[in-house]
């Protein structure tokens, strides 16, 4: 077996188990006809539009991607950035801490005739964006609502903090690499250097010709942003929508329920704080902590439906777009490169 077969079988056993132990935790001791019971009391028709939201979710990055190759003289298509999009959040969703996904898009965009350091460059600026939301948001949250957000998680509250900590380090860390190259060149390759002398890596001169080349993409990166501000503003505010699309859900299942004690804006940030505690966390798509998070942040939302809200909400949010991408990403597999090519500066031609 291939190490590449190796590594796919690993995080499928490892999908399996955590999903396995959630449901576990989830369900023990619990009366499942009860809760089968509430979900079917659910007003479908509220079901739908957070369907809907699954797809505005995918589609968003789908913009975004257009947006970013357009501007590099790239035309791909809608539907084709779709598939990209949804090839992106299915191996994120499986693989542990979302590291599965960029490189499959880069994959699939190569695919396309997008050569890697556009890629490289778009898939940057969409990750810098994707994360930046939700820094806004937990910062914004900590410093205005501290005492709400301490009420909301409980004992569960490092948890939070620990999120928003990893979060916040981790676009730190792309901002250097991005607009400081040259902190960032020395800093990189100073680690190298060190991890060499203690033995903890070989020499390697293609290794270190590697790390150099990724510096100057990061150095690229910087360039394009620069270029591109306004650009770069517009796909931070559709990253905005479409995370909130997302976020929306669990407000969609409370109205589905007949609750209505508190409103969209309020019942969204909930969520987007559960993923500001989650979205780091080394588990594929934040499984388990997750479920967690749901059923403490929103227990006085839901009350005794918490639990069969949860699993509406996470189902739709999260297993659903699972199902959903791992579709249109066959689709992807079959379709993209093998019908036309995407040419620089043109339309697609056969």
């Amino acid at each position: 077996m291939s190490k590449k077969a190796k590594r796919i079988a690993a995080d499928g056993l490892l999908f399996a188990a955590i999903l396995g132990l959630t449901l576990y935790a989830v369900f023990r001791g619990q009366d499942l006809g009860d809760i089968r019971d509430a979900i079917h009391s659910i007003d479908e028709r509220w079901l739908a539009p957070a369907f809907g939201c699954v797809l505005a979710f995918i589609g968003g990055e789908a913009v975004i991607l257009r947006l970013l190759l357009r501007s590099g003289g790239y035309r791909l298509g809608l539907g084709r950035c779709f598939l990209v999009s949804s090839a992106g959040f299915f191996f994120s969703a499986v693989t542990p801490s979302a590291g599965g996904g960029q490189p499959m898009q880069a994959y699939f965009l190569s695919r396309e005739k997008v050569p890697v350091p556009v890629s490289a460059v778009t898939l940057m600026a969409v990750t810098i964006t994707y994360k930046l939301v939700l820094v806004v948001v937990g910062l914004g949250m900590a410093l205005f609502r501290l005492d709400w957000l301490r009420g909301l998680f409980g004992e569960l509250f490092w948890l939070f903090w620990v999120g928003l900590a990893l979060t916040v380090g981790f676009v730190a860390v792309l901002f250097t690499l991005v607009f400081h190259t040259q902190l960032a060149r020395r800093l990189v390759t100073g680690a190298h250097a060190l991890a060499v002398r203690l033995h903890i890596l070989r020499h390697s001169e293609s290794r270190y010709e590697r790390l150099l080349a990724s510096m100057e993409r990061y150095h690229e990166t910087a360039g394009y942003f620069k270029s591109h501000m306004g650009l770069m503003a517009l796909v931070l505010a559709v990253t905005f929508v479409q995370r909130f699309a997302l976020f929306t859900v669990p407000w969609l299942v409370c109205r589905g329920f007949g609750l209505n004690s508190l409103g969209w804006a309020e019942i969204a940030c909930m969520q987007a704080l559960i993923s500001v505690a989650a979205d780091m966390l080394p588990l594929p798509g934040g499984m388990g902590v997750s479920e967690a998070l749901f059923l403490t942040v929103f227990e006085p939302v839901f009350g005794q439906l918490v639990l069969p809200a949860m699993v509406l909400s996470r189902g739709v949010e999260f297993y659903c777009r699972l199902l959903i991408s791992a579709a249109f990403t066959a689709v992807a597999a079959a379709v993209l490169g093998r019908h036309k090519t995407t040419l620089k500066g043109g339309e697609p031609t056969p």
